[in-house]
C-alpha cells in the first residue's frame, strides 16, 4: 500500500487546471495593487500613577506583545540575615500563587503560546513575558499574579534547594563569573558586595517567611515599573491601577553602597590566571559614565567578529609588544545607581600573568597622559552608538531599555538623545576618566595559580 501522497507532491497540473477555470478579464498592467492603510507611528508614553508605579509603553503595532515588570529588588537589598533570597526568589517565579497553581500557570502560558522568564541583577529583578497580541490580557493577569500574589508554600520552597545548588554550580564553573563576583565583594562594604547567588551556608535555609518579608519590603508600587511593547498604554494603566493598588507604599529604605577597595585572591591549580583590577567608575546616567563607556571601547571591549580577536584595542596592542606569550585583555565597565566600577580584565598563563597585568595597566596610564587621538575617540563613540541602537532592534532589548529608564527616572530618553550624549564626550573627558582609574583606590580579584600574579599594591 503506497499511502497518501504528501501535499508537497501534488501535481502542478491541479493548479494549472484551477487557473484555467478563472480566465483573466483584464490585463495585469491595468490592475492596481491593493494597499492597506498605513499604521500611525507611536511615541513612547510614560505615566506615573498616584501610587508611585511607573507605566511605560510603545505601541509598535506588532502582532507580538511583550510586557515586563521591573522591580528594585536586586541582591543589593539583601541583609546579612537573608543573603541569597533573591536567588531563590528568581527560581520561585513559577510557583503557586493565590490565583493559580504552578501547573495552571505553566499550562495556561502554553495554551496561548506565551513565555515567562525572570532575570535579576544587583539592583533590579525583571519579570518578562510575551505572547500574541490577542492574548495580552491573559498574559498581563499571570504577570501580575506571579509578582504580587506569591504564596511561597514551604514544601515548594524546599524543593527549590536542588535547583539553587545546580544554578550556583554552573555559575562557579565560569572563572569570569567568579572573578566578577569576587571583585564586587572586595570593592564594597555592603549592598553591591552581595552576590547574585546564594552563599553555600544559606542554601536550603531560605524560608518562605523570609521570601514573604523580602517581597513585602521591596515589591511595592513606588519601586516598580510596568512596561509594554505592542500594548496600548490605556490597557497597561488599567491593569496597574486595578491590580496593583494593594502594593502601595515606599518599601524598605535603600542603603548607599560605599566603595572601599581591596583584594581577594582565589588560589587553585588552574594554569590560566584570570585577574580583574578596577577603580570606582561612573554612576549610571551621568556624563562621567558615558566617558568611561567610550574609554572602554578605546581600550578594547572584546572582539567585533565572532571568535575573532580584539586587535584594535589599546590593551591588546600594548600587551602584544610587551610579551610573546598568549593572553587576552578587555576593559571592564559596570555602572550602578550610586557607584560604578571600571577596570581591566586579563587572562594569561600563570608564569606570564604579572607582565601581562603590568602592561595592561601601562596602557591605561598612557591614555591618562594624553596618548589618545581624536580619531580613536570618534571611532569608539561610533561603536558605542551602534551597539546601543542595535540592541533596541530586538524586542527584548527595547523592553529592557524602557524598563530601566522608567524605573530610574520615571521618564524616557529617546535614542537620538542618548546618541547626542555619547557624541558630547570629548577627548578631555576620556583622559579624565583614565586619570580617575589611575589615581583611584584599586580593587583586585584574581583566580588561578597566583605565584606570579602581583598584589594590588604592586600594580
Amino acid at each position: 500500500m503506497r499511502g497518501i501522497r504528501p501535499l508537497s507532491n501534488i501535481s502542478k497540473r491541479c493548479y494549472a487546471a484551477t487557473r484555467r477555470i478563472e480566465p483573466l478579464t483584464e490585463s495585469l498592467g491595468s490592475m492596481k495593487p491593493v494597499t492597506a492603510a498605513p499604521l500611525t507611528p507611536q511615541d513612547v508614553q510614560v505615566s506615573k500613577l498616584p501610587n508611585g508605579l511607573v507605566v511605560a509603553s510603545l505601541e509598535n503595532n506588532s502582532p507580538l506583545s511583550s510586557v515586563g515588570m521591573f522591580v528594585k529588588a536586586g541582591s543589593r537589598y539583601e541583609t546579612t540575615e537573608n543573603l541569597g533570597v533573591t536567588h531563590v526568589l528568581r527560581l520561585a517565579a513559577n510557583l503557586t500563587t493565590k490565583a493559580a497553581s504552578a501547573f495552571k500557570i505553566c499550562r495556561s502560558l502554553e495554551a496561548v503560546g506565551g513565555s515567562l522568564s525572570v532575570t535579576s541583577s544587583r539592583e533590579t529583578m525583571v519579570y518578562s513575558a510575551s505572547c500574541l497580541r490577542k492574548d495580552v490580557d491573559s498574559l498581563l493577569e499571570f504577570l501580575i499574579n506571579v509578582t504580587t500574589t506569591q504564596e511561597f508554600r514551604p514544601w515548594e520552597v524546599q524543593e527549590l534547594t536542588t535547583r539553587v545548588k545546580v544554578d550556583k554550580a554552573l555559575a562557579e564553573q565560569s572563572p569570569q563569573m567568579s572573578v566578577i563576583e569576587t571583585l564586587h565583594k572586595a570593592a564594597y562594604k555592603s549592598g553591591l558586595s552581595n552576590s547574585l547567588y546564594c552563599p553555600d551556608y544559606m542554601v536550603g535555609r531560605i524560608s518562605s517567611e523570609q521570601l514573604h518579608s523580602f517581597v513585602e519590603g521591596t515589591f511595592t508600587s513606588s519601586r516598580m515599573a510596568l512596561v509594554g511593547l505592542g500594548v496600548k498604554h490605556s490597557v497597561l494603566r488599567q491593569v496597574a491601577e486595578g491590580l496593583l493598588s494593594a502594593r502601595s507604599g515606599p518599601g524598605a529604605p535603600v542603603a548607599k553602597s560605599l566603595y572601599r577597595g581591596g583584594e581577594l585572591r582565589l588560589h587553585n591549580n588552574d594554569d590560566l590566571v584570570h585577574a580583574l583590577i578596577a577603580s570606582e567608575g561612573g554612576v549610571t546616567g551621568t556624563a562621567e559614565a558615558n566617558a568611561f563607556t567610550v574609554l572602554q571601547r578605546i581600550l578594547g571591549a572584546g572582539p567585533h567578529v565572532k571568535r575573532g580577536s580584539s586587535l584594535n584595542g589599546k590593551l591588546n596592542q600594548g600587551i602584544a609588544k610587551a610579551t610573546t606569550k598568549p593572553f587576552d585583555a578587555t576593559a571592564f565597565n559596570a555602572s550602578y545607581s550610586d557607584s560604578g566600577l571600571f577596570g581591566i580584565y586579563t587572562i594569561a598563563q600563570a608564569n606570564s600573568a604579572g607582565e601581562v597585568i603590568q602592561a595592561a595597566v601601562a596602557q591605561v596610564k598612557g591614555v591618562a597622559e594624553g596618548s589618545v587621538s581624536e580619531a580613536e575617540v570618534l571611532n569608539a563613540k561610533n561603536q558605542v552608538k551602534a551597539e546601543y541602537l542595535m540592541s533596541l532592534e530586538a524586542n527584548e532589548g527595547l523592553v529592557e531599555e524602557l524598563g530601566a529608564q522608567a524605573l530610574a527616572t520615571a521618564a524616557y530618553q529617546a535614542p537620538e538623545a542618548v546618541a547626542q550624549a555619547i557624541d558630547a564626550v570629548t577627548q578631555g573627558d576620556v583622559v579624565n576618566a583614565a586619570k580617575k582609574f589611575v589615581a583611584g583606590k584599586k580593587t583586585m580579584a584574581s583566580s588561578g595559580h597566583l605565584s606570579n600574579t602581583p598584589f594590588v599594591d604592586e600594580v
